[in-house]
């Protein structure tokens, strides 16, 4: 073995870490035979119960479908902000964790995430590779069959690991990235997204403590952004950063991007009713108008600090906007919608412009600036802005007369917030021993198109 086939002590050599992507993809098909389960034949063909309706079922099936485009989408927002060298490399690692992270939900995460409760941490694994799931009414969603929820639940469970691609873009290892999804979403996406939605969770409204999130401020953006600071910290600064990076290569196609998003989080947050239903309709209002008020804000922003405003202020702002209001949008008014959003503009605004120049960290596509600031900010605003005239499920904030929604919020955001951290920052030094989370100097320079994938996203014509 030459030297320099090793990267870290103790790692596998160049040979090894190629096939490992291999090696985990045929465990994952093998894992439902290995349950008992025939991968094709894991739903049940029980008759849908009197409570199941075909308008709800239809909506959140739509839902389901928008979601899962928000990823393509996420794919050409990202896709267009970095370097033309990396823009493959992005569009390939969202659609490997499109394929990767169905796969584990259905074979186990599901279980994890939603399954019969183990102490108020995780469920079990009653519902692995979908026993007993079927078209019954789900557990979860009255209206809708389990199986329905489970594909709507699948959506979150794969945009959020993508998200986290913003921070680590241009640097990381395709193979380490395959493992770290899987292991990420196991170890971090299952057990916050039981706290906080399971039958049983600490922190939820079924059993738990009463912490409110609609759509996933907690589970996906701040599990997510705290997750991208940890792959800051591991990973370090690209080369060059910050006097050598260039600005983006495609702002069209991050515009494209950003639009896909948008479109698609109105099943995101509208489809989390899980009912064709007023409060769905409430949902879809706040997502827009927040998206739009935030837009608006960092492009105001923008144009008083640089006199100019700038059409990757006006997205990302926007995005920003979309993703503060997801923890509240079932549970606030318009005016609620409105100061989220403008919040989000302002808070998100600073932390990519001020605090990332301050710190001088490498947040590529500032995966923490928006999505774990916005979602930090978000699920605190439900405890101000939360109120029982939208949605009588949920509770009132300190606006209406509780402020102790509060203080529940703020306690389920720094739980989340220390485990999402700690625990992602394990996986990721976890990973590194065996594969090298980073890509040589000389792969760096070259573009991770072609030395990840042996491919070019343009063709130069001389």
């Amino acid at each position: 073995m030459q030297a320099n086939d090793m990267g870290h002590a103790g790692q596998l050599p160049a040979s090894g870490w190629k096939r490992l992507p291999v090696v985990v993809g045929a465990g994952l098909l093998a894992a439902p035979l290995a349950m008992g389960q025939e991968p094709a034949a894991v739903m049940t063909t029980a008759t849908a119960t009197t409570t199941v309706t075909a308008a709800d079922t239809v909506w959140v099936l739509f839902a389901t479908a928008l979601v899962m485009l928000m990823t393509p989408g996420l794919a050409f927002f990202y896709g267009g902000l970095v370097r033309r060298k990396n823009i493959l490399s992005i569009l390939m690692q969202c659609f490997m964790i499109l394929c990767l992270i169905s796969l584990q939900w259905l074979f186990f995460g599901y279980s994890l995430s939603f399954g019969p409760d183990i102490s108020g941490f995780v469920g079990n694994l009653d519902w692995a590779g979908l026993k007993g799931v079927g078209m019954e009414a789900a557990p979860y969603a009255p209206k809708i069959p389990h199986t329905a929820f489970v594909l709507f639940q699948m959506m979150f469970a794969v945009i959020t690991p993508a998200l986290i691609i913003g921070a680590f873009a241009e640097r990381i290892r395709f193979s380490a990235l395959c493992v770290f999804s899987v292991l990420w979403a196991t170890v971090v996406y299952d057990p916050v997204a039981h706290w906080v939605w399971g039958k049983g969770g600490f922190l939820g409204t079924q059993g738990g403590m009463g912490a409110l999130d609609f759509a996933g401020g907690i589970v996906v953006h701040v599990n997510a952004g705290m997750a991208a600071l940890a792959a800051v910290l591991v990973l370090g600064k690209r080369i060059g950063y910050p006097s050598r990076i260039s600005p983006p290569h495609n702002l069209p196609f991050a515009v494209l991007g950003a639009g896909l998003l948008w479109f698609g989080w109105f099943g995101f947050n509208a489809g989390s009713a899980l009912a064709a239903d007023n409060i769905a309709v409430s949902a879809f209002l706040a997502t827009h108008a927040a998206g739009a008020v935030a837009g608006l804000t960092w492009s105001i922003l923008d144009w008083i600090r640089f006199g100019k405003p700038t059409t990757l202020g006006m997205i990302t702002g926007a995005v920003a906007g979309l993703a503060a209001v997801t923890p509240g949008a079932g549970y606030v008014n318009l005016t609620g919608a409105l100061w989220i959003g403008s919040g989000s503009g302002v808070i998100c605004w600073m932390a990519v412009t001020a605090v990332k120049a301050k710190y001088d960290y490498d947040d590529s596509l500032d995966a923490f600036g928006v999505h774990g600031i916005g979602g930090l900010w978000g699920s605190l605003a439900v405890g101000l802005f939360a109120t029982t005239q939208v949605n009588p499920a949920g509770a009132n904030g300190l606006f209406y007369g509780n402020p102790h929604l509060l203080l529940i919020q703020a306690k389920a955001v720094l739980v989340c917030s220390a485990y999402a951290f700690v625990a992602s920052w394990a996986v990721f030094r976890l990973v590194d021993l065996v594969i090298p989370l980073r890509v040589t100097e000389h792969e760096e320079r070259v573009g991770l198109d072609l030395t990840q994938h042996r491919e070019a996203g343009y063709t130069v014509l001389h």
